[in-house]
C-alpha cells in the first residue's frame, strides 16, 4: 500500500497503537530540544524522574530566550542548564550561539528521525524531513528518559505546490497564504505535508520557514520530502552523512488536499493581533511605519538575512522607523560578517540584535504606544510584543526591508527601483561548534548549580470525588498562552512557581491569581470558562502548572489546542469542551458550579456541568485518551512517573 511521508516516518518509530486516524499511539522519539524559557523547569522535572542520563539519541539544550540579564535570575538559571547538562549527558548552547531551530537546523536535523522540543516552533525541523512535534516540558523530559510521546494519529493533508516563486515572493508569503486557507483553529491532530514539483524549488531554509509558522495553524507538524536539495544543504553544513532521501509513495491517499501555484503568490502580511488575519501587502501600501524588525527563528537564515543585506545596500532607514536585526545564529551572523553584510546592516542604520528569541517574545525591542512595527516573526497577539497597543504586522525579509528603507509598507512587487538580490547558496557554511558544550562521558562528578530563584517542580494532588467552586474567570476565543502566562518582563520568574503564578492571566485581569487565592482559602475550586481555540501559540507549560497551583481543577472551553490540553493533563487539570456555544453563554464569572462524582464521570466521553448560580446544567465533552484519564486521576504525570519502581 502506497504511504505518505508522514506515515513512513510515524510507522518506523510506532511504540504503541496503530496509525488509523482519530486513534492513539506512542512515537519513541530520537531527538529532544529545550529553550531557556521552558528548560528549566524541564530538567528539574527530569531531575525529579530519578535518572543519572538521558536515555533518546540525542538532547540539545539551547539557551536563546531569556537572554537579557537584568538581575540575577536569568543567569543562574543559565548556570544551571549548563551544570545540569553536563550531568546527565545533554549538549548544552551556551547564550549567543543562536535561537534553537536555527542552530538545531545547521548542526543536528536529520531527515527521517523524530524531534521533541518544549518549543512549539519545533516543526521547523520539518523542512528538512523530520517528524519535528513541539510539546510541553514534562513530555521532553519524558522523552529524554526513554518514554514514548504519544498523540493521536494525525489525519495528514497534502498541500501540493506548482510553479515557482517569482523574484521579492518568498517562503513567508506561502505560508502566510496557506494560514490564509486553514486559519489558526480547527486544525488539531494534523499533520500538513509538502508535495508537488513546486517543493523542487525550494531550499531547506525556506521549507523550515513554511514548516515553522505552520504551527500557528494549530497543527501536530509540517513535513517535507528530503531530497536533492536537502543533500545539498546538509553537505555544506559538513553533515552529507546525516543525508537519506525520503518521500511518499507514488499513489499515497491523504486526508484532504490544497493546492499553492507559486507563481500566481502575492506578497502577504498578517495584520494585528492573529498570524491567521491575513492581507495583501499592496492592499496596505504607504501606511507608515515605526518599527522594522527582522529575525527570529521563522526567518533568519542566512539566504534570509543575505537578502535584506543586499536590499538595504546603499540605502539607510527612513527617520521614522527603528530597525532592528538578529541573525539567527552564531553560523549566521559569522558568514554575514565574513561577506561584508553586517556592514551593510551598520550602515543602513540598523540596530544588530543578538542571536536570540528578544523581540519575538517581547523580551525587548517594544514599540512605543500605539507603535506599528513589522516584524518577520512568527507571531502578533495582542501585547506579545511588550506593548498592548501595539499594531504588529506579519511580513517577509523582503517586505520588511524594503519598508524599512521608505517608511511606509511597501509592496515588494510594485516599482520601487530597488533591484531583486539574487542570493548564491553556499556550498560550505562556516562551521564553528565552540559554543556547544559537549557534555563528558560520565556526569556523576558534576555539581548541579542552583540559584535561589529555582525551586521544585509543584506536584498535584489526586483528583477529588467532587469539584465545588467558582469560575474564577471566563474568556473569550483564541485565548494564547501569552494571555495566560505572559513572558517578557515576567518570565525570568519560569523557575520560582509561587511568584510566576502571580501574574496568571495578567494581560486579561490582574487580579486573578487573587480571586484563586481566595478560593483555595475557603476551600473552593477554581474554574476557567473559556471559548474557542484556548492555549493557542507557546508550548509553555507555565500556562498549566502556575494556574494548577493556584487551584484551578478544570479548564472548560469550546475547544482547547493540541499542545496546552496535553500540558493540563500533564499537571492534573481537567480539559472539558462545551457542545455548543450556547451552553458557553449560560456561565459567567464568579457563578458558583460544581461536578459531582468527577472521577467516575470522565471515565466516560460526557462529563454532567451544574451551574449552582443559575440552577442548571450542561452535558460537557471529555475528550481525552486513557494514558491522560490515568494522569487526571492520579494530579497528573509527575505523580505517576514517582509512583513506578
Amino acid at each position: 500500500m502506497a504511504k505518505t511521508l508522514t506515515a513512513k516516518i510515524l510507522g518506523e518509530h510506532l511504540s504503541s497503537g496503530t496509525l488509523e486516524v482519530g486513534k492513539p499511539i506512542g512515537i519513541t522519539i530520537d531527538q529532544t530540544l529545550t529553550q531557556d524559557a521552558t528548560g528549566t523547569m524541564t530538567y528539574l522535572q527530569f531531575e525529579a524522574m530519578g535518572l543519572e542520563r538521558v536515555q533518546n539519541e540525542l538532547a540539545v539544550s539551547y539557551v536563546d530566550h531569556n537572554t537579557i540579564q537584568v538581575g540575577f535570575e536569568n543567569a543562574d538559571d543559565h548556570r544551571y542548564l549548563q551544570s545540569v547538562a553536563a550531568a546527565k549527558g545533554v549538549i548544552f548552547s551556551k547564550p549567543g550561539n543562536g535561537i534553537c531551530h536555527q542552530v538545531h537546523l545547521e548542526r543536528f536535523g536529520i531527515p527521517g528521525k523524530t524531534l521533541l522540543g518544549s518549543d512549539s516552533h519545533t516543526p521547523t525541523g520539518g523542512g528538512i524531513g523530520m517528524i519535528a512535534i513541539g510539546a510541553g516540558g514534562l513530555d521532553v523530559a519524558v522523552a529524554m528518559a526513554g518514554g514514548p510521546f504519544h498523540l493521536i494519529s494525525p489525519k495528514v493533508i497534502e498541500i501540493r505546490l506548482t510553479g515557482a516563486l517569482r523574484p521579492w515572493v518568498s517562503a513567508k508569503d506561502v505560508i502566510l497564504a496557506v494560514l490564509e486557507r486553514f486559519g489558526t483553529k480547527g486544525n488539531v491532530n494534523c499533520i500538513f505535508e509538502y508535495t508537488g514539483d513546486g517543493v523542487k524549488t525550494l531550499e531547506v531554509t525556506e521549507r523550515s520557514t513554511i514548516c515553522n509558522m505552520g504551527a500557528e495553524c494549530g497543527v501536530t507538524t509540517s513535513i517535507f520530502p528530503s531530497d536533492e536539495r536537502t543533500h545539498f544543504y546538509l553537505k555544506a553544513q559538513g553533515r552529507e552523512e546525516a543525508y537519506r532521501p525520503l518521500c511518499a509513495d507514488e499513489g499515497a491517499v491523504y486526508d484532504g488536499l490544497h493546492e499553492i501555484d507559486l507563481s500566481t503568490l502575492e506578497p502577504r502580511m498578517a495584520c494585528p493581533h492573529s498570524p491567521g488575519n491575513i492581507e495583501l501587502v499592496k492592499n496596505l501600501a504607504g501606511k507608515p511605519v515605526e518599527q522594522v524588525l527582522i529575525g527570529s527563528c521563522t526567518n533568519s537564515s542566512y539566504v534570509d538575512m543575505k537578502k535584506v543585506a543586499d536590499i538595504l545596500d546603499g540605502h539607510t532607514a527612513a527617520v521614522n522607523v527603528s530597525l532592528g536585526i538578529a541573525p539567527g545564529s552564531r553560523e549566521v551572523l559569522l558568514m554575514l560578517s565574513n561577506d561584508g553584510s553586517l556592514a551593510k546592516f551598520v550602515q543602513a542604520g540598523a540596530r544588530i540584535l543578538e542571536s536570540a528569541c528578544g523581540f519575538c517574545i517581547g523580551n525587548h525591542q517594544s514599540p512605543g504606544t500605539n507603535g506599528v512595527s513589522l516584524r518577520t516573526s512568527n507571531r502578533n497577539f495582542e501585547g506579545r510584543s511588550g506593548t498592548k497597543s501595539a499594531q504588529v504586522y506579519l511580513v517577509s525579509p523582503e517586505t520588511a526591508a524594503l519598508s524599512a528603507i521608505t517608511g511606509v509598507f511597501t509592496d515588494p512587487l510594485s516599482d520601487h527601483g530597488i533591484p531583486y538580490p539574487e542570493i548564491v547558496l553556499p556550498t560550505s557554511y562556516i562551521v564553528d561548534d565552540s559554543m556547544l558544550v559537549f557534555p563528558p562521558d560520565d556526569g556523576s562528578g558534576v555539581e548541579i548549580f542552583r540559584g535561589p530563584n529555582i525551586g521544585d517542580p509543584p506536584a498535584n494532588t489526586p483528583l477529588k470525588e467532587d469539584l465545588d467552586g467558582y469560575v474564577t474567570i471566563k474568556v473569550g476565543d483564541k485565548i494564547t498562552t501569552d494571555h495566560i502566562m505572559p513572558a517578557g518582563a515576567r518570565l525570568k520568574y519560569r523557575s520560582n512557581i509561587p511568584v510566576y503564578s502571580k501574574y496568571v492571566f495578567e494581560p486579561i485581569d490582574e487580579y486573578f491569581s487573587n480571586r484563586c487565592i481566595e478560593n483555595q482559602d475557603r476551600g473552593k475550586d477554581n474554574f476557567i470558562i473559556a471559548g474557542a481555540s484556548y492555549g493557542q501559540g507557546s508550548s509553555r507549560e507555565h500556562a498549566a502548572i502556575c494556574p494548577m497551583y493556584l487551584g484551578v481543577k478544570a479548564v472548560i472551553a469550546l475547544s482547547i489546542e493540541r499542545i496546552h490540553q496535553n500540558n493540563l493533563c500533564n499537571f492534573g487539570i481537567v480539559p472539558l469542551t462545551f457542545t455548543s456555544e450556547e451552553d458557553y453563554a449560560k456561565f459567567d464569572q464568579n457563578d458558583e458550579i460544581s461536578i459531582e462524582g468527577i472521577k467516575e464521570q470522565i471515565k466516560g466521553q460526557h462529563v454532567i456541568l451544574k451551574n449552582k448560580t443559575k440552577a442548571c446544567e450542561v452535558v460537557l465533552e471529555c475528550d481525552v485518551t486513557d494514558e491522560q484519564r490515568a494522569m487526571l486521576i492520579s494530579g497528573g504525570l509527575l505523580n505517576i512517573l514517582k509512583e513506578r519502581p
